[in-house]
């Protein structure tokens, strides 16, 4: 029997009607011909609420313990969608992490997956059942703890899943209808994508946009498992939602796929630090042990090249991180100046910034995506503070005050209302 793989986020299993409507769209895919994997996740907002129980019950809790408690949200969902699939006649029924078993590292609360045996659910698929119900977000670690995989797990799940059965689709459900040029709230212009390649998927993902989770699309594109975004609450056919897939599965694509935007975005300088080999090493090296995430980085020329403070040349180093990490990012720069570690005269922050980023396979055999770019940022009068780019991506930092201005008119420039 050909094997589908689908998965409901939060806000498609709610409450149990929106339970009973997920249902109804898996019976579809039975009536189909299909064996059907149903990964769930937790209720809405559930998840937060075991967080705060845990976290009200212990300051320094057991990471373990605390595994043991999140989890079981996604528990629930799958126990009442296996009895509303039962009700509706399809043989279904739940499996928690270590019964599959999905088997883990033991870091808890970020696990990985080791590897995923099929043997115990294709058992039960001979023998009848048409669809097996797993919890998403969780596994089993080799100590037989139950572990957790961070948050959007369960997008990580259903595409390990999908890779692990040589599923035909994974289709993620989600209450969005696929994948946009650019958020829509922001652009009134933005167009559902019918495809998008991984990689563009990957970027798009990881510089902000949240319609997948940047994990479960890295683990979709190592194993060419064909991901599919539907909303929950519409109707739904072959053709609906977006396909993301392999570049050679797109015909021919666009310079620019989609604008994506980060508001949580800050700028740090270090001003005057000695210009010589090591440096860079001697400044991000205890931003990483600090767990700071940098991003874009600039390096250039000092307003002064030397004064009575330095013996030698200076240059200034410019980086972007996010803004939740701005503290922890000051405290390690600070600490390895007082350790002699580096030398700068002064460290600049600016939290009232946004990124803005273009994205698309195309760029590969498109010229000038870099020009028109920065002309239609010139032509409404915005300032680009820095730039980064890759072989699929040109990312820039402005003010915050222009992220929507630049979303349109780069949208606009690039003509992505029209389809390719």
């Amino acid at each position: 029997m050909p094997l589908l793989v689908m998965k409901f986020g939060g806000t498609s299993v709610a409450d149990l009607d929106r339970i009973a409507n997920a249902a109804a769209k898996v019976q579809r895919e039975v009536e189909r011909g299909y064996n059907v994997i149903v990964i769930v996740s937790a209720m809405s907002g559930r998840t937060n609420e075991l967080v705060g129980w845990v976290e009200k019950t212990s300051s320094f809790y057991d990471a373990r313990e605390y595994d043991a408690v999140v989890a079981s949200g996604e528990n629930v969902t799958a126990g009442l969608m296996a009895l509303r699939l039962q009700e509706m006649g399809i043989p279904a029924r739940s499996w928690q992490g270590w019964q599959v078993p999905i088997n883990t590292t033991s870091q808890h609360g970020s696990a990985r997956f080791v590897d995923i045996p099929r043997t115990n659910i294709d058992q039960k698929f001979d023998e009848g059942m048409k669809v097996a119900v797993v919890a998403g977000f969780q596994g089993l670690s080799a100590e037989g703890r139950i572990t957790t995989l961070g948050r959007g797990g369960s997008d990580t799940t259903a595409v390990a899943f999908a890779a692990a059965f040589d599923a035909e689709r994974c289709d993620i459900y989600t209450d969005v209808d696929g994948v946009y040029t650019t958020d829509p709230r922001v652009s009134n212009k933005a167009r559902k994508l019918d495809r998008i390649a991984f990689e563009e998927m990957l970027e798009l993902a990881s510089l902000g946009a949240k319609v997948l989770q940047t994990r479960s699309v890295e683990l979709a594109m190592r194993y060419n498992v064909r991901l599919r975004v539907l909303s929950s609450f519409e109707e739904t056919d072959e053709n609906s939602g977006t396909l993301v897939c392999a570049e050679e599965e797109i015909m021919e694509s666009k310079a620019v796929s989609g604008i994506a935007f980060s508001r949580e975005e800050a700028k740090i300088t270090l001003f005057t630090i000695e210009d010589r080999p090591g440096v860079a090493s001697a400044i991000f090296g205890p931003l990483a042990e600090a767990g700071v995430n940098v991003d874009m980085i600039v390096q250039n020329i000092s307003e002064k090249d030397y004064d009575e403070h330095h013996s030698g040349a200076v240059t200034d180093m410019t980086f972007s991180c996010p803004i939740n990490q701005v503290a922890r990012a000051t405290k390690a720069l600070e600490d390895a100046k007082t350790e002699g570690k580096i030398k700068y005269d002064e460290l600049i922050i600016d939290t009232d910034v946004a990124k803005v980023s273009v994205v698309g396979i195309g760029m590969r055999s498109h010229a000038g995506v870099a020009a028109k770019m920065f002309d239609a940022l010139a032509a409404e009068g915005i300032n680009i503070k820095v730039i980064t780019t890759s072989e699929i991506k040109i990312s820039v930092l402005i003010d915050r005050k222009y992220m929507e201005l630049a979303v349109q008119a780069l949208h606009d420039a690039f003509g992505l209302e029209n389809a390719a």
